[in-house]
């Protein structure tokens, strides 16, 4: 899954990881895991996410074209 987090952290005045770890009720290392795809967020966080950087769920996350076809090549 890619995400579009660490972008919409910057042009949502450049807000820290730290920072929107405590706007989410979130450790900044989960933020930093989410960012480097190494973490997949629930779907409470994600939306909690997008409210905080006043977007939606799919501008921040977006699924690889192999995981939109189940794994399987169309």
């Amino acid at each position: 899954m890619k995400n579009n987090v660490k972008y919409h952290r910057f042009i949502s005045g450049e807000l820290t990881q730290q920072g929107l770890g405590d706007k989410v009720d979130a450790t900044r290392q989960t933020i930093a895991y989410i960012e480097k795809g190494k973490f997949n967020p629930s779907v409470k966080l994600a939306l909690r996410l997008a409210h905080v950087l006043n977007c939606k769920v799919e501008d921040l996350f977006q699924l690889d074209e192999s995981e939109l076809n189940g794994g399987k090549n169309v």
